[in-house]
C-alpha cells in the first residue's frame, strides 16, 4: 500500500495540549454527556472528505481496503472484521459474517468459515455460502477491477481465473452446503483472517448481481442500505430493516442515516468541523487530518482541543536505496547516509512530534506487526556526521554527491520539505545533495519500475492490514520484484534465507506466534540499510461538538463509522 492522502493508508497516527484525545484511551464523548450503546440510535450523520476511493466504484469488487473500511463497512459485511474498539485491541481480527475468524488445516493452506445463523439481505433474503463464494468469485472478473491483489496469487486457481460470468466457478472455493465455505491456498497462509476482511468477502446475491452496474444499487449485508448515491458527490445511507445487533455484534450503528459529501478541500471541511455550526455539528472527516497551521488555532482553544482526536496506522516515510546503482551497492555509502539523517530535523519538516515521530525500525512502532525497538546505525535525533564521514572514507568517496528524488508539493511527506531536511542532514557529512523533484503522475510510476527507478529517493509504506507480513515482503521478499513496474523491492534485494523466513512465518496462523519473528526479522534487514527509516505519522482529527464515542482505530487509521452516534 502506497502513501495514504494525508501521509494512506491510505495510510493505510496529538499534540500535547491535547493529549487526553488519544486512541489508546477510551471511547471519547462530548456535548457534555456519556456515550450509552444502548439509547445512541438516531439522528443524522454527515461525513465531509476531500475524494473517497470507495465512493469512485461503490462496489464491494473494486474497492481496496481491509477491515471492511469506513464507509464500505456500514453497507457491505464481511466474513472477518476488525475488532471495534479503541486502541491496539483495534488491529486484530473478529469474526462477523462467520462464527468465528476461520479455522486452518493443511499447515494454513485450508482455510474453513461457519455462517451465523439469521443472516439477511436488504430485501430479507437469507445469505448462505455460497452469495460469498460468488462474491469474492466476481472480483476476480477483468470488468471489475480495482480490488485486493491477494487472492489471484493465494487461492488454487487464481491466477489464471476470470471470473463467474461465464459460468466457470473457481474450484477452490467450496461450499459444502449453505452455512459452510471453504478456501483452497496453493501455499501456507497465516494472514488469511486478515484478508478475509476486505469487501471482496462481501456476500452478493447472484440473481441481483449487475456485472458493472451492481455498484448503482449494491444489496446491503449490512446495517445501512445505499438511498442515493452521486458518483463522487455524495452517498446517502438508511437502515436496512433486516439487520440487528442480534446477528451483528461489530457494529453499533447509531445513526438513523448518514449522509456523505466528496469533493472538499481540507481546508474548508476542517474549517466548517471547528466552526461545527448547525449540521457540521454532528459532522466528522473519514480522510482528511489536521494540518500544521490548523494545530496552532486549536492549541489555542480548549473547546477545539476537546474535539480533537489522535490515532495511529501502521505508515513509515523513509529513504529508499536502489542497491544496483552506484554507490548504493556499497553498504557502507548507505550507513553512512543512515548515520548522517537528522530525523529530527524531518519531523519538524512535516509539522514536529505533533504529526510524527522519529522512526529507526521500518515496521511501525506498533505491537500488532510485531514491532521491536532497534537502531542499527545509532547516531541520535541529530545524526552522527562525523561516523558518516568516516565509513565515507573506508568506502572511497569522501566527497560524495548524490541526486535525492523526490515527490512534487509541500502537502506530501515525501516531498521538498523532508528532502531538504536530509539534504541539510547530510552536508554535515561532506555529502552533497542534488534534489529532483517528480510531478504527482509520474513519481510513483519511475520509482515502481527497476529501469526507471532512482538510486536513492524518499518513499513511504503502510501496510494493507496489521502484521510484519504485508509491510515487510514487498519490500524486502525478493520473489516480489517485478520488472515490468508495480515493484516495491525498492532495494531489489533478494536473499534465499530471507525468502525461506517469510516462507516459515506465513505458516503460522496464531498472530501472537507470528509478532517475535517478524520482529527479528525487520532488526536483520535493518542491519543492512536497505531503507533509512524516517518517521512514523501520527494522525490528528476534529469531530463535530455533537458527535459521540470518536476514536480513531489503528488498523486504519480512522474514525470507525460504524460506532459513532450523534446526539
Amino acid at each position: 500500500m502506497m502513501p495514504r492522502v494525508s501521509v494512506l493508508l491510505t495510510a493505510a497516527t496529538l499534540l500535547a495540549a491535547a493529549a487526553a484525545c488519544s486512541s489508546s484511551g477510551p471511547a471519547s464523548s462530548s456535548a457534555g454527556s456519556a456515550f450509552d450503546p444502548k439509547s445512541c440510535q438516531g439522528g443524522t450523520l454527515y461525513i465531509l472528505n476531500q475524494t473517497s476511493a470507495t465512493d469512485e466504484h461503490f462496489d464491494p469488487a473494486r474497492i481496496y481496503t481491509s477491515g471492511g473500511g469506513a464507509v464500505p463497512s456500514l453497507v457491505f459485511r464481511t466474513l472477518t472484521t476488525r475488532k471495534r474498539v479503541p486502541g491496539q485491541a483495534s488491529t486484530t481480527v473478529a469474526p462477523d459474517l462467520a462464527t468465528d475468524t476461520g479455522t486452518p488445516s493443511d499447515d494454513a493452506k485450508t482455510w474453513t468459515y461457519h455462517l451465523r445463523d439469521g443472516l439477511k439481505f436488504e430485501d430479507g433474503t437469507p445469505i448462505t455460502s455460497k452469495d460469498v463464494k460468488w462474491g469474492v468469485e466476481r472480483s476476480f472478473a477483468p470488468e471489475l477491477p480495482g480490488g485486493i491483489p491477494y487472492l489471484r496469487d493465494w487461492l488454487v486457481g487464481g491466477a489464471d481465473y476470470k471470473g463467474p460470468y461465464k459460468g466457470r466457478e473457481l474450484d477452490s472455493i467450496q461450499t459444502p452446503d449453505d452455512k459452510t465455505i471453504v478456501f483452497k491456498l496453493r501455499k501456507p497462509e497465516g494472514d488469511f483472517p486478515y484478508v478475509a476482511t476486505a469487501t471482496q468477502f462481501t456476500p452478493v446475491p447472484k440473481a441481483k448481481d449487475g456485472g458493472t452496474a451492481y455498484e448503482r444499487h449494491p444489496v446491503s449485508s449490512g446495517p445501512y442500505k445505499v438511498q442515493t448515491h452521486v458518483q463522487d458527490k455524495s452517498l446517502t445511507l438508511v437502515r436496512n430493516p433486516y439487520w440487528s445487533r442480534t446477528v451483528d455484534d461489530q457494529r453499533l450503528a447509531c445513526p438513523d442515516r448518514i449522509e456523505a459529501t466528496y469533493g472538499l478541500s481540507a481546508a474548508v471541511i476542517n474549517q466548517r468541523l471547528s466552526t461545527s455550526a448547525g449540521k457540521d455539528a454532528g459532522a466528522i472527516t473519514t480522510d482528511t487530518d489536521l494540518s500544521p497551521a490548523e494545530l496552532a488555532r486549536i492549541s489555542s482553544d480548549p473547546n477545539l482541543k476537546k474535539r480533537t482526536v489522535r490515532g495511529q496506522f501502521g505508515y513509515t516515510n523513509f529513504i529508499a536505496f536502489n542497491t544496483k546503482v552506484k554507490p548504493f551497492d556499497d553498504v557502507r555509502v548507505r550507513e553512512a547516509i543512515a548515520y548522517a539523517v537528522n530525523r529530527q530535523a524531518a519531523v519538524n519538516a512535516v509539522g514536529g512530534s505533533s504529526l510524527a515521530k522519529p522512526a529507526t525500525t521500518f515496521l511501525p512502532d506498533q505491537a500488532a506487526f510485531g514491532y521491536q525497538p532497534y537502531d542499527a546505525f545509532p547516531a541520535g535525533p541529530a545524526g552522527d556526521p562525523a561516523k558518516a564521514k568516516e565509513l565515507l572514507a573506508q568506502a572511497g568517496q569522501p566527497n560524495l554527491t548524490i541526486t535525492l528524488a523526490h515527490r512534487n508539493g509541500d502537502s506530501h511527506q515525501d516531498g521538498p520539505a523532508v528532502a531538504t531536511a536530509v539534504q541539510e542532514a547530510l552536508k554535515q557529512a561532506g555529502i552533497t545533495v542534488k534534489l529532483k523533484a517528480y510531478d504527482e503522475a509520474s513519481y510513483r510510476s519511475v520509482q515502481t519500475k527497476p529501469a526507471t527507478e532512482p538510486g536513492v529517493f524518499l518513499s513511504g509504506w503502510g501496510a494493507d492490514w496489521p502484521t510484519g507480513g504485508p509491510f515487510l515482503a514487498p519490500i524486502f521478499d525478493g520473489r516480489q520484484i517485478l520488472k515490468d513496474g508495480g515493484n516495491f523491492n525498492f532495494a531489489q534485494y533478494d536473499d534465499a534465507k530471507v525468502n525461506a523466513e517469510f516462507d516459515a512465518i506465513n505458516k503460522i496462523s496464531d498472530p501472537l506466534q507470528a509478532r517475535p519473528r517478524w520482529g527479528a526479522l525487520d532488526a536483520e534487514l535493518g542491519r543492512q540499510a536497505l531503507t533509512v527509516p524516517l518517521f512514523h505519522p501520527i494522525y490528528l482529527r476534529l469531530y463535530g461538538k455533537n458527535v459521540k464515542n470518536t476514536y480513531l482505530d489503528e488498523w486504519r487509521g480512522s474514525y470507525d463509522v460504524a460506532m459513532v452516534s450523534v446526539k
